[in-house]
């Protein structure tokens, strides 16, 4: 990653100049009765962190949210014609950005400088921060001061870099909180991969905020007591984690996601009737999280007693007509072939992206995710291509691309990344490391051997499915006498489902609604809060 045209000694003296310029500006404001001008000399929100902690933090809370962390694109600076990149910042309300390509290095492809122009500011006090990326680097700069500035890439890192910045620029993301909204917005993410009470309640928080979750308490005892006999082949086991590491990345697969669940088992019986827990996503005793086939008393018990994560758990019992159907001894067979396999990493993101913008929460979008990919691949490249390069590979029938390679070798076709990212996976493509099913993609992979989607079988790859998407398909129990004795008992409301474990009521939106079809799920909008999407997506 290429270094901050500011050197560490600059910062240091802007930051300490801009907490003088702040004190000032609040003492001025504060004292004067002619602060009314052209140009305010402050907002609240660039000075509220001065206040007690008491005062600022609520009212920032209100104005900002874990949405600004993420960079909005504001486009590219290109070299085309010297034609100038216009757009409005937060703080800088005129803006202008070129690219100028050079060989001041004296090296074979040469450098570059990006002019950035930045005027009009909104007050004093704000500043505006950016990323600036290419599919080979990604650096950063923010401005304070309304002038001209440049940033500096001494030496293009090859032929490809040279060419691709020579016909696309270098593209541009400005963090629209600033500094101030940025940190408040880390205040909201941070707690939520804590393994504490403050985790959990701002997990809870995050998910009402965002997605309009209820969370209402539950009569006790919040632990069923269930009889196994029950519980059947292919019933399915909707699980929501609302605290530590894995509670924090449930909660933003949720958001992004529209589902009210983060993770998802299966029930299985073998031949001599033993119930079995099969799971894509179990921690091994090495850390690795594998697929696995766990006896159900060893299960549940690790859920209640070891679970740290607070796991809220709902049995959904397959529909009489479904379970009469159920091929136990397929699903068996197709179970143990992949137990011991990796989680299914490779197309963990791609059942959630369908669209070319409908499944991105503002401000993300596709320009984001790549300058994501690009930071990860250049400090982990073997995380990366476990995560996407190897399934990116196989959307454009190439081996072996690396991620800049791939950026490169898409828009050579005349096509885009965000197209690229909405190929729908295939349940029959093998990776390096074996068949790669996330946690609900195993579940489903298990109900087409066994039979339920019939003759749609092979025209559904279920390897696109979210957790929202399995659980309202209409497969499940749609009569509550039917339900288990037991199911919700104590609970002054009535699921149609049978949660079993959990302090709050579990919501699952459109349970049980929505018939299979030809090519489900392939092209699904997924935007909060409502994540409304059409007939037959």
């Amino acid at each position: 990653m290429a270094a901050p045209s500011s050197s560490s000694f600059t910062f240091t003296c802007k930051t300490h100049f801009l907490t003088t310029l702040i004190f000032f500006l609040t003492l001025t404001c504060t004292h004067s009765p002619n602060v009314q001008a052209v140009k305010a000399l402050i907002r609240p929100q660039d000075v509220l962190p001065l206040l007690p902690r008491q005062v600022s933090w609520p009212i920032l809370n209100s104005l900002r949210g874990a949405a600004d962390l993420l960079p909005s694109f504001v486009g590219a600076a290109a070299v085309a014609n010297n034609s100038d990149l216009r757009w409005k910042g937060s703080c800088f309300y005129e803006n202008t950005a070129w690219l100028e390509l050079h060989n001041k290095s004296g090296s074979e492809f040469g450098g570059g400088t990006l002019h950035i122009k930045v005027s009009s500011a909104h007050s004093w006090t704000c500043m505006d921060i950016y990323l600036f990326a290419t599919p080979y680097r990604v650096t950063w700069d923010y401005y304070f001061i309304s002038r001209s500035h440049t940033l500096e890439f001494d030496e293009w890192s090859g032929k490809a870099e040279y060419e691709y910045v020579k016909r696309k620029g270098i593209a541009i993301f400005l963090m629209e909180a600033g500094m101030i909204g940025t940190l408040q917005a880390l205040w909201e993410v941070f707690p939520l991969f804590t393994n504490t009470g403050w985790g959990e309640s701002s997990n809870l928080a995050f998910l009402k905020k965002h997605m309009g979750a209820n969370f209402e308490v539950r009569p006790e005892p919040w632990v069923t007591n269930i009889t196994q006999d029950d519980i059947h082949s292919g019933d399915f086991l909707a699980i929501s984690k609302i605290r530590g590491r894995w509670g924090g990345f449930e909660t933003l697969e949720k958001w992004v996601s529209g589902a009210y669940a983060g993770h998802s088992a299966v029930c299985l019986r073998d031949s001599q009737g033993k119930l079995w827990v099969g799971e894509s996503g179990h921690e091994d005793e090495e850390g690795q999280d594998v697929i696995a086939l766990l006896p159900w008393d060893e299960w549940w018990d690790f859920e209640l007693t070891k679970d740290d994560a607070n796991p809220h758990i709902a049995l959904l019992p397959l529909h009489p007509d479904l379970r009469a159907r159920f091929n136990e001894t397929a699903a068996w067979e197709y179970a143990q072939s992949m137990v011991g396999l990796p989680y299914g990493y490779h197309n963990l993101i791609f059942s959630w992206i369908d669209t070319v913008s409908d499944n991105y929460p503002p401000p993300l979008d596709a320009n984001l995710v790549a300058s994501v990919m690009t930071v990860w691949d250049q400090m982990q490249p073997a995380y990366a291509a476990n995560m996407w390069n190897e399934a990116l590979n196989k959307r454009l029938g190439t081996q072996g691309l690396e991620l800049p390679d791939i950026l490169v070798e898409v828009e050579r076709r005349g096509s885009s990344f965000a197209e690229l990212l909405t190929i729908p996976e295939q349940d029959d493509w093998v990776y390096a490391d074996g068949k790669s099913t996330s946690c609900v993609a195993f579940v489903l992979e298990m109900y087409k051997e066994a039979g339920l989607f019939g003759d749609l079988a092979q025209q559904i790859q279920v390897t696109e499915f979210t957790i929202k998407d399995a659980y309202t398909l209409n497969f499940y129990e749609n009569d509550s006498s039917r339900l288990p004795k037991w199911c919700n008992e104590g609970d002054t409301v009535d699921l149609p489902f049978c949660q079993i474990k959990g302090k709050y009521r579990m919501e699952l939106p459109g349970y049980n609604t929505i018939d299979p079809y030809p090519h489900m799920t392939e092209s699904c909008p997924s935007l909060p809060p409502d994540y409304s999407r059409p007939q037959y997506c």
